[in-house]
């Protein structure tokens, strides 16, 4: 027979939510609207997270922002990516 133990409480609630993602977007990351490198995070007030390349994300961006949303912004990526090809 299994002798049963209770396991102490640590009180308060729990949360089912994760943790904002902040880390750099990669080449895996891509746009949810057209499948194309991802370089803005968008992080909605209700949890939800979008990745989109930087025509979509020019296209949502005033709309995601007045709608309460944080953009994590990483096209400046493209011109150092332009700068690094034409040398």
């Amino acid at each position: 027979m299994l002798a049963q133990v209770d396991a102490p409480s640590l009180g308060g609630d729990v949360t089912t939510a994760l943790a904002p993602n902040s880390a750099p977007l990669t080449a895996a990351d891509r746009c949810d609207r057209c499948g194309a490198q991802a370089y803005v995070r968008v992080r909605l007030s209700s949890g939800g997270e979008l990745l989109f390349c930087n025509h979509h994300a020019t296209a949502y961006r005033e709309r995601l922002q007045s709608e309460g949303a944080v953009l994590q912004d990483e096209t400046a990526r493209l011109e150092e990516r332009a700068a690094t090809t034409e040398r």
